[in-house]
């Protein structure tokens, strides 16, 4: 690090120079960024296979349909001419644009499409291609079409797509969530300095998140794994609260260093030899955390996974590099632009009270830790990982105002999800679908004879189940046609490869998980020369994602904040990739304070030889930092969270709950509790394991360490002689 330093100093006008042209790239890239992104996700399973097949010869009719809900007036039912003209004049506009295709009562004939007391009909209409929704001005053809051939008929509008989009299709930009995010941030960046030094953590991150859309623009042509429209959002909020958590660091290092009476360019050399080390530590186990996600064989994951491993790194060495050159120029002068009266860059008095009180009684902070994170973690093992009903999807809108008229008309929300089943040439489409409506779970089967429908060596019918799949409760519609339907039959649907795609999930979330444990477990041992800190910074890390889980059950599959916060009501479920993707995220990204504090603690104990004086000197040096650091974030997330898409709602709400466990009851209380209750057992490293771990175990005491200057950053001074987290 001191060579880094030496090097960013020395070329700093070409850093900085390189950083500026970085960010006039990355201004004009960005615009341009969602272009190159595509939805959807690559999956090896037969639904995915089927989906490609119906794409290719049925464009869209994988994709969950858009569903005009006719309100015929009084006196007039679906087999009246009037009706059926209106009917015939929706399919006309639909078949005049290229690739759309519909399926009426006047084209299948088929009672399904009936609701009760014959006053009402539904129109499913199908896009072009599966991930883009049928055309709102197409939509509104197909309803005038049917309003002006039944005077007085009303058309609804509704959709799974239609009311994922929060019921209106419009939502907030990753402009307008950085603005906010951006926002907030300065807010407890002022109150953090008391001066106009907080200009500069938002200065590096806006470099750093621009950088990183660059990155991901460059991703899209280097690879072929498709990168969700969803990275976009994840990469600039958690690129953001990452960004601001390295500058807060350096920044506050730079300014003790100043206090103790180093003029500016010493400062600003010691603050990145000290601080740096944390920061760039940090940095590499939150990239694995996230980069781990790659081994999952779902393209979505991978394409985060891809995406987040850019996110920690970029930050960090955006925040190495530009905080170090904005100190050494203006540094001085911001910080005697005052916002409030300066606070001592000593340790925090609340902070060195609370870690006392904690020394003092360990295993009642230990307890009270356990007690919050046991009952969270309960409710977390009960979440249930679906795609969230349709009736959750949406507060208000058309769509939804659609979706009750669907209801109330006597139609199962189930025909949202409607699964187009492909036939082999030779097989009797409407024999098949006869056979098929005898199925428990099955609303209907339509058939239309129509081109839009049957090619020369195939043809698909349309299955309309009663409950709605991939959902928690989809009922046996599934289960029930693969069982039935002719075996060289497809089965495709875009919730049908959701649940494969769960399925693998869930199969495959054990080797996530002990791949990032076993990972984080060797990294934190090699940096704190200890296998008990490193096992306890595993499991607890393991509790505070389980805790994170627990939030989201209350708040999302229950309800309790949902309806209140966002008027959505209880889901029944969580999405499906919301459980690994948080594991993903929270897993690494939160392993920042267990370093900020454990090494600090390691630091302190290395000098003094007593473990619960290191308590003290760790938690009082970085509770404020922590605090701080996981606020920012927290409120960037919870920006996130006005997004209109519930998946990413739910991964928002998540993660912010998760950092701020993480920073409240896992680092501030348990962590210092139970290194108290340790004791000595926290430094155990066995020679065995100080070989495999290629580094020199040692003992309290012993060497420079002991003359480590104080910090608040959690950093080792790297004058240290072992092997440390500023290795």
């Amino acid at each position: 690090m001191e060579r880094f330093a030496a090097f960013v100093m020395r070329h700093r006008m070409w850093v900085a120079l390189s950083w500026v042209a970085l960010t006039v790239v990355g201004v004009l890239v960005a615009p341009h960024v969602a272009d190159r992104l595509k939805s959807g996700t690559t999956v090896n399973t037969a639904s995915y296979h089927a989906n490609v097949a119906l794409q290719k010869q049925y464009g869209g009719a994988g994709a969950n349909p858009s569903v005009l809900v006719v309100d015929l007036p009084h006196g007039v039912t679906a087999d009246s001419p009037a009706a059926k003209s209106g009917l015939a004049a929706a399919d006309k506009v639909a078949t005049s644009v290229p690739g759309v295709r519909d399926l009426s009562y006047a084209g299948t004939g088929d009672r399904a499409l009936v609701g009760a007391g014959g006053a009402s009909t539904l129109v499913m209409v199908y896009p072009p291609q599966a991930g883009d929704p049928v055309a709102p001005q197409v939509l509104d053809a197909m309803s005038t079409a049917v309003s002006h051939a039944v005077p007085g008929a009303s058309v609804h509008q509704t959709g799974i797509e239609q009311l994922s989009s929060g019921g209106s299709g419009s939502g907030s930009s990753v402009l307008t969530e950085m603005l906010v995010g951006i926002g907030l941030a300065l807010l407890v960046l002022a109150w953090v300095f008391g001066s106009a030094l907080a200009v500069l953590p938002l200065l590096s991150a806006i470099v750093s998140v621009l950088s990183m859309q660059l990155a991901i623009w460059g991703l899209t042509y280097a690879t072929n794994i498709a990168i969700n429209p969803s990275v976009q959002f994840i990469v600039a909020l958690l690129g953001l609260g990452l960004s601001v958590d390295y500058s807060l660091l350096l920044v506050n290092r730079w300014r003790e260093e100043r206090d103790r009476g180093a003029d500016n360019k010493q400062a600003v050399l010691r603050s990145l030899n000290r601080a740096g080390h944390s920061v760039a530590f940090s940095a590499l186990i939150a990239s694995l955390g996230l980069f781990a996600l790659i081994v999952v064989p779902v393209s979505f994951l991978q394409g985060v996974g891809l995406s987040g491993l850019f996110i920690p790194s970029v930050a960090a060495l955006v925040a190495l590099t530009t905080i170090p050159l904005l100190l050494s120029a203006v540094g001085p002068r911001l910080d005697k632009i005052r916002i409030r009266r300066r606070k001592s860059t000593g340790p925090g008095g609340v902070w060195t009270r609370t870690a006392r009180t904690i020394v003092a009684r360990p295993k009642a902070a230990a307890l009270l830790g356990t007690a919050i994170l046991g009952t969270l973690c309960a409710f977390g093992l009960t979440l249930n990982s679906a795609a969230p009903a349709s009736t959750s999807l949406a507060a208000n809108g058309p769509a939804q105002q659609g979706l009750t008229a669907l209801q109330h008309d006597g139609f199962p929300t189930g025909v949202l999800t409607s699964v187009p089943i492909e036939l082999p040439r030779g097989t009797d489409p409407s024999a098949t679908a006869a056979s098929l409506r005898g199925l428990p779970d099955i609303h209907g089967v339509l058939v239309a004879d129509t081109p839009a429908w049957h090619h020369a060596g195939s043809s698909v019918i349309m299955a309309l189940p009663k409950s709605e799949v991939g959902t928690a409760h989809a009922g046996t519609a599934l289960s029930d046609l693969r069982a039935a339907v002719p075996h060289n039959a497809k089965i495709g649907g875009n919730l049908v490869q959701s649940t494969d795609v769960s399925h693998i999930m869930s199969s495959w979330f054990p080797v996530l998980l002990g791949l990032v444990a076993v990972l984080t477990f060797v990294l934190l041992a090699r940096g704190m020369r200890s296998l008990i800190l490193p096992a306890k910074a595993v499991a607890l890390n393991l509790l505070s994602v389980g805790a994170a889980y627990g939030v989201l059950v209350l708040v999302w599959q229950h309800g309790w904040g949902s309806n209140t916060l966002w008027g959505i009501p209880a889901t029944g479920s969580i999405s499906p990739f919301v459980p690994m993707l948080l594991f993903g995220f929270l897993f690494g990204v939160s392993m920042d304070y267990e370093v900020f504090i454990l090494a600090r603690v390691r630091e302190a104990y290395d000098r003094t030889g007593r473990t619960n004086d290191a308590v003290v000197e760790g938690v009082s040096r970085t509770g404020r930092l922590v605090t701080s650091a996981a606020l920012i974030l927290f409120l960037a997330l919870i920006s996130l969270s006005s997004t209109p898409d519930v998946t990413i709602k739910m991964m928002a709400t998540g993660m912010a709950a998760g950092i701020l466990i993480d920073a409240l009851i896992v680092r501030t209380l348990l962590t210092p509790a139970l290194v108290v209750l340790f004791g000595r057992a926290n430094w155990y490293l066995p020679a065995w394991a100080a070989r495999l771990l290629r580094i020199k175990p040692a003992a309290a005491g012993e060497g420079p360490d002991r003359h480590a200057h104080d910090r608040d950053d959690g950093t080792l001074d790297p004058a240290g002689p072992h092997p440390s987290v500023h290795a």
